[in-house]
């Protein structure tokens, strides 16, 4: 029976070797490409990388309650998007792709809006962070 034994003990141990191995191979083989946009200093680096930058400034000052810096990043945003995406040239996606500046440019416009109404008040945090999701939802259609 010694030999039974042995050889249940071998079955046991190529068993947790093989499952090994194959552990070892899945985590070895590099998962499918994930959208990661590389970075610099937290900003995307690509077209839409600074405008979402702007947006999340403003969103986080508006959730610690400093609303007066929401407002004035909002703005800064707003006109930081007019004169790039708008008035920008031949390179402005008003110009490239004019159906994505519009989608983004409205969920911006109400975005914005709401954290400038509300420069000494607070605005509706739920209201704020829904606006500030669908915008950045908008802003992939330029990425």
């Amino acid at each position: 029976m010694t030999g039974g034994c042995k050889t249940a003990s071998l079955r046991k141990f190529a068993g947790l070797f093989l499952s090994g191995c194959l552990l070892v191979l899945f985590l070895a083989v590099p998962a499918p490409a994930q959208s990661k946009v590389p970075q610099t200093a937290g900003v995307d680096n690509n077209k839409m990388g600074p405008y979402r930058a702007l947006a999340q400034l403003a969103f986080n000052a508006s959730e610690k309650g400093d609303h007066a810096t929401a407002a004035t990043l909002a703005k800064i945003l707003e006109r930081t998007w007019d004169k790039s995406e708008d008035y920008g040239g031949d390179m402005a996606l008003s110009k490239t792709n004019k159906e994505a500046f519009d989608e983004i440019d409205k969920a911006m416009d109400q975005f914005v809006s709401l954290l400038v109404e509300h420069a000494n008040s607070a605005p509706d945090p739920a209201r704020v962070k829904a606006t500030y999701n669908a915008y950045l939802e908008k802003l992939k259609l330029a990425d």
